[in-house]
């Protein structure tokens, strides 16, 4: 059968075939020469012929297009930023916030202690009566001291105080020979580098926890004659650095000095006054 001879399909769409179809469009299927088309050769206006698009909706077709492009082009930025946020987000783990999170992980692996390996907890008795031994193997200390201590380690009230009767009863703990001790290294009498008077003295030891009874009986002990000795030698030390200062200045100085360490007034203007006639200079009228 010759191709003019083939039955014609009623099937077959007559119209030919544009040449942007990929079809031979200068010869139909019949057999027959196509004509060619008036918009042939452009390529948009074959489009609209082809699919008999009107004249309105062109317009419409070119603005929709232009949003799909505004479209890809905000797709495009999106995408340009998630891969620029990606970048920087891929440097976090380098920095602090990155070790951290490694030091985390790497603390979470491990596993947790050996409760049985690390042995039964400690008795809260024996964990304070070390800590009463470790206190008082520096220095003497008194009851309250101790149980400020006890108390700051959260033991048991309770337990604290059964541990300070027996420290007491044993002798670990005196509040006598803790005055004894403060006064001898802090005091006037006992020949301290302090050289504190009564009154500071007593101001210490009330803050102490001593007894008011117990530190008046310690103080008692203290000659008046070795307090006013201690006031000269204060007074003698402190003018070395006044030469240069006025008498009025110096007084007031010296008497302020003695007065902060406890000396009574009467006292402390006494031997300002005879230590800077001692050493060529008279004390001024404290009236004047």
């Amino acid at each position: 059968m010759t191709r003019s001879q083939r039955p014609v399909d009623r099937d077959v769409d007559p119209r030919p075939a544009p040449s942007w179809a990929g079809v031979d469009a200068t010869e139909s299927d019949l057999g027959e020469p196509a004509v060619s088309p008036s918009w042939r050769g452009d390529v948009s206006v074959g489009v609209d012929a082809w699919t008999q698009r009107s004249e309105r909706s062109a317009p419409s077709a070119r603005s929709g297009g232009a949003e799909g492009a505004a479209g890809a082009d905000g797709a495009s930025r999106s995408f340009g930023e998630a891969r620029s946020s990606g970048r920087r987000g891929s440097r976090a783990p380098g920095g602090s916030e990155g070790r951290r999170q490694g030091r985390s992980r790497s603390s979470a692996g491990q596993p947790p202690p050996d409760r049985a390996a690390l042995g039964p907890e400690a008795d809260p008795e024996s964990v304070a009566r070390t800590i009463l031994l470790d206190q008082l193997t520096g220095r003497a200390r008194s009851r309250k001291e101790l149980g400020d201590k006890l108390a700051q380690r959260e033991v048991p009230d309770e337990i604290a105080t059964a541990l300070l009767d027996r420290f007491e009863e044993v002798g670990l703990i005196d509040d006598e020979a803790f005055a004894r001790l403060w006064v001898s290294s802090r005091g006037a009498g006992g020949g301290g580098s302090k050289s504190l008077a009564r009154r500071a003295l007593s101001q210490e030891l009330r803050r102490k926890g001593v007894d008011d009874e117990v530190a008046r009986t310690v103080l008692d002990e203290i000659d008046p004659d070795d307090e006013e000795q201690a006031a000269r030698e204060l007074v003698r030390k402190k003018l070395r650095s006044l030469s240069r200062v006025d008498d009025v200045t110096a007084t007031r100085r010296l008497v302020g000095m003695l007065a902060r360490k406890g000396y009574g007034s009467g006292l402390a203007f006494s031997v300002v006054k005879q230590e800077l006639a001692a050493s060529g200079r008279d004390e001024p009228d404290p009236l004047d």
